[in-house]
């Protein structure tokens, strides 16, 4: 004779005769996912289904590699060139429309230049000076053309406001979309993908302005 006690889904015989007991551990089911990952496209593109190996590794990394750091450094500058044009609009200004837009720009800008510089000193990575080079910095406007930005007043400053701001967008695409591709931290991804999406709607409206004349 025996008798059983079930402990934490463990089967303990307690032997009463000689005859044998089989001791079992019941085993769990196993479950493999068979859902599908989907990837998010970057702004612009598709979503796309990931195969096994690449869902592994689809979730941007917590550290930061050097191209981060890189497209940090260099938005600032950029942020901080942005910031400059847009604080002429308000007294140099025709358009009413344009001064709106200027505004967006700078209190969109602003934080973001903020969080960066925070980000960089969390890092204990330097942050650019005010004065520091962009030569060959995508869309980066020259010393001549923010002088005469400046200079120009109404019509001609919305003009040359417009020309200068949309390269300006166009090049922090560029910088946000090699970020996208060749970075590895989460917050720098999430910061290139606002900038996309911000400044390629802001580009349509600037578009339509210059289109209205």
């Amino acid at each position: 004779m025996r008798a059983a006690l079930i402990v934490g889904g463990t089967v303990i015989c307690t032997v009463m005769s000689l005859s044998g007991c089989t001791t079992t551990t019941p085993q769990a089911p196993r479950v493999d996912s068979t859902a599908p990952v989907i990837a998010p496209g970057r702004p612009g593109e598709e979503a796309r289904t990931l195969a096994p190996g690449e869902a592994a590794t689809a979730v941007p990394s917590p550290t930061a590699n050097a191209a981060d750091v890189t497209y940090v450094r260099d938005m600032i500058v950029h942020h901080r060139q942005a910031l400059d044009m847009a604080v002429l609009a308000p007294s140099r200004a025709q358009s009413a429309k344009l001064k709106a837009l200027a505004a967006r720009i700078k209190d969109a800008q602003g934080p973001e230049i903020q969080f960066m510089t925070s980000w960089l000193r969390e890092l204990g990575q330097r942050v650019p000076d005010h004065h520091a080079a962009h030569a060959g910095m995508p869309g980066m406007a020259t010393p001549e053309q923010m002088e005469a930005l400046r200079a120009a007043r109404g019509k001609a400053f919305d003009l040359l406001f417009l020309q200068l701001m949309i390269a300006h967008h166009e090049g922090a695409l560029k910088m946000s979309n090699q970020v996208l591709t060749g970075g590895s931290h989460i917050r720098v991804e999430e910061l290139a993908s606002d900038v996309s999406v911000t400044q390629s709607a802001e580009i349509r409206r600037m578009r339509e302005m210059q289109a209205a004349g």
